[in-house]
């Protein structure tokens, strides 16, 4: 049976729904795999999924994503999950009073690396930001050598939030800037600070 037909739809109001789902999706590394993708969908604002009760809650934004999108988004997206052998009998394995989920397809294993190799050209390119943001040389060491550790330092740490952010600004943040107002209001006084530590005084 399709994972799609064991869901049932407890509840729905107004930009809210509820369903029971099946216990595949409750194991740990499954729900939390869910529970981002649906985060990720355009209007949903809200994601909850009650392990223990098998229950999966979702709040969203009519007006950006009806009723009738938001279960198609979810129809396919749990379609995704199964094809890539997500809800697989042997996926789950008992390891002592642990459950390991594995990865039983070499598709995974390619996405794995996949995920390896964005990571490296996403810290490229934002080292590659920063470094237009500010440089000024190895004069600087002699001149000003507090200034130049303090800025080197500040360097390292706007690469480093860059680095681990970079994924939700590019899937999250830019895509919906209203719901994400605050962290982009954080990341503009921390350019704002970037700057204007690199003024002459």
């Amino acid at each position: 049976m399709a994972i799609q037909k064991q869901f049932v739809l407890r509840y729905r109001d107004e930009g809210h729904i509820r369903f029971q789902i099946p216990s595949k999706l409750c194991e740990a590394v499954v729900a939390k795999r869910l529970s981002d993708q649906i985060a990720a969908i355009d209007g949903v604002y809200s994601v909850g999924l009650y392990r223990g009760q098998q229950k999966l809650a979702i709040r969203y934004n009519e007006s950006i994503l009806d009723f009738k999108s938001l279960a198609q988004r979810l129809f396919n997206l749990l379609a995704g999950l199964e094809q890539e052998g997500w809800f697989a009998e042997n996926a789950i394995v008992e390891s002592g009073s642990h459950r390991v989920v594995k990865k039983i397809k070499q598709s995974q294993v390619s996405h794995w690396l996949g995920e390896k190799y964005q990571a490296a050209k996403e810290t490229v390119q934002a080292a590659k930001l920063l470094g237009k943001l500010s440089s000024k040389g190895p004069t600087a060491l002699i001149k000003d050598p507090e200034k130049a550790v303090i800025d080197f330092l500040n360097d390292v740490l706007v690469l480093y939030l860059i680095k681990i952010h970079w994924t939700r600004i590019t899937q999250e943040w830019l895509v919906r800037p209203f719901v994400y107002r605050y962290e982009w209001m954080a990341v503009f006084y921390l350019f704002f600070l970037l700057v204007r530590s690199r003024r002459k005084k």
